[in-house]
């Protein structure tokens, strides 16, 4: 058995093509919001933006004869968006997250949320567990009689995958992947259900902010709230426009508008 904690890494985000952009405001009279905006770190921010603004055509003042004025700072734009619920601009901006060491508990709770998600998950039906990585909360670690009954409990698990592994002869010369495939499908049902395991998960940013919400909260399982708090702190730095109305309290993130 080994002791892992679940992590949490951000491998993919927004990236916009500036020059194919100023094509287009060019061609709608836009160029001079382009000028003012500040490009490639905000990439998200910006395109969430930039959706918004292709609705009301509010690149300038004037070129909707409706629209007089228009906010010119991103920070109180977004927050508008925010506020008014217009949510829809914020299914453009997607990110993808490597979940390492994450339990089956988890996995099994995270894919509930299939709406503007997408998920790969590592398969223990191909990928055989030689050895059984494990996280404990720490309040568990605190119990010693527990620990010892668990660690032992997960020794003997291990032992059986080896066992297995050597009983159906896996490692031996001619055997074929698809027997392995096979014989490792039966003995994952011999695992427990927190064993660590991967995942990509990538989701908009709209899916985000109730994903967050939802998984941080006191109720929510102790392992997706460290999980997703992790993830709150990470777009919080990605795209603080979009994740600054959060207030955080015993690890629950609210946000000021909520079903945006």
């Amino acid at each position: 058995m080994i002791d892992v904690s679940p992590e949490v890494f951000l491998v993919s985000r927004p990236e916009l093509d500036y020059a194919s952009l100023a094509e287009y405001l060019y061609r709608v009279g836009g160029e001079g919001w382009l000028d003012r905006l500040e490009r490639g770190e905000f990439d998200a921010q910006n395109l969430a933006e930039v959706a918004g603004r292709l609705c009301y055509r509010s690149w300038e003042p004037g070129l909707n004869p409706n629209v007089t004025r228009v906010r010119t700072d991103q920070g109180d734009y977004l927050a508008n968006i925010l506020a008014s619920a217009h949510g829809s601009v914020l299914e453009h901006a997607q990110f993808s997250f490597v979940f390492h060491n994450v339990s089956r508990v988890f996995t099994h709770e995270v894919v509930r949320h299939r709406v503007g998600a997408a998920v790969s998950q590592e398969s223990l039906r191909f990928v055989r567990l030689a050895e059984l990585p494990f996280w404990f909360p720490d309040w568990a670690k605190q119990d010693t009689e527990l620990m010892g009954r668990a660690v032992e409990l997960l020794d003997h698990m291990e032992e059986f995958q080896r066992w297995a592994a050597e009983h159906f002869g896996l490692d031996d010369d001619g055997a074929s992947f698809g027997e392995k495939k096979h014989r490792t499908s039966f003995m994952r049902r011999l695992a427990p259900e927190g064993v660590a395991t991967g995942m990509v998960w990538s989701a908009n940013v709209r899916t985000l902010r109730h994903v967050i919400e939802s998984r941080t909260a006191a109720g929510a399982e102790e392992e997706i709230r460290l999980v997703f708090g992790q993830v709150a702190e990470i777009m919080r730095e990605e795209a603080p426009a979009l994740f600054g109305d959060y207030v955080v309290t015993d690890g629950a993130w609210v946000p000021a508008h909520r079903k945006v």
